[in-house]
């Protein structure tokens, strides 16, 4: 009877651990072979400690889907911040795709290069500005597997996550119709912005009359995101692209997803999100094509 119960016991254990594998989100690297000038570096192993990722050399995206029930065909490309020094990954990254798959949306959080990263070879606004849209280029390309519609494909981003949003937000994102690889041939624009306390790099003089919807959000006591939340919000208005904007009183600068907050407008932000997405049918699958 015991040596039933024992093996009982570690046959549950066995499952578990495997369930627990099997639930881990799975990695892609940008590019197979490393990203481009660069691949000698692809296996250098990345730095990871309390919230934050370094040393990274082989960019990637990690894989968040939603439940099939739930799935809405949307999509977002998250982008964390870290001032290009370092990835706050946990915080900026896992939680907000986390929170995308509760509402329906699939997730991929970037891990892009650190240009700002002690004795670091990468450059801006170049190389992670490479990486994002390489990312969407991927994404989009595996569309169809992952259930996206990949004309609501959206970007967020945090801190200077947001600045990296900026790099592939105002221009065509076309590809290379004549590239040898069919996913440089992909458009890299997000269909949708979302700027959370975002850096200044990036951001144009003159917001483009095709600039991708926005949703943005800071706190006023944050004095250099919030101005640069405000500069965006003038230039969406003079340019008539649709924007919705949230300029909270307190809350200071890298609040994340609202968790460690104290304040009750910090703590529900994202929820103001998903209701900007609702309302702008995001989260609504297109209406089938007549005959199809």
């Amino acid at each position: 009877m015991h040596l039933t119960k024992m093996a009982f016991f570690w046959a549950l254990l066995a499952v578990g651990t495997a369930m627990a594998v099997a639930e881990e989100p799975p990695v892609l690297p940008l590019w197979p072979n490393g990203a481009p000038g660069f691949e000698s570096r692809k296996d250098e192993p990345e730095q990871a400690k309390d919230y934050w990722v370094k040393n990274i050399h082989n960019p990637s995206i990690t894989v968040f889907l939603p439940p099939k029930e739930k799935a809405t065909g949307a999509a977002v490309l998250v982008i964390p911040g870290g001032g290009h020094r370092e990835l706050v990954y946990n915080a900026e990254g896992v939680e907000p795709s986390r929170f995308f798959n509760s509402i329906g949306v699939a997730a991929f959080a970037l891990k892009y290069r650190l240009a700002r990263e002690t004795n670091s070879s990468y450059r801006l606004p170049q190389h992670p500005q490479q990486d994002a849209q390489r990312a969407m280029r991927l994404i989009r390309s595996r569309a169809e597997e992952w259930g996206i519609d990949s004309h609501r494909l959206g970007a967020i981003g945090f801190s200077a996550g947001g600045e990296v949003v900026s790099m592939i937000a105002y221009d065509s994102g076309d590809g290379d119709p004549n590239a040898a690889d069919p996913i440089d041939r992909l458009n890299c624009r997000p269909d949708f912005q979302i700027m959370i306390y975002p850096g200044p790099l990036g951001i144009p003089e003159v917001i483009p009359t095709n600039a991708p919807p926005a949703f943005l959000l800071v706190a006023n006591d944050d004095r250099g995101a919030s101005g640069n939340i405000v500069k965006l919000l003038r230039g969406y208005r003079d340019a008539r692209v649709p924007v919705e904007a949230h300029i909270y009183a307190r809350g200071g600068h890298a609040f994340n997803m609202g968790n460690r907050s104290k304040l009750e407008t910090i703590k529900g932000w994202p929820r103001r999100m998903a209701d900007w997405m609702a309302d702008n049918e995001l989260l609504s699958p297109a209406p089938p094509t007549p005959g199809k």
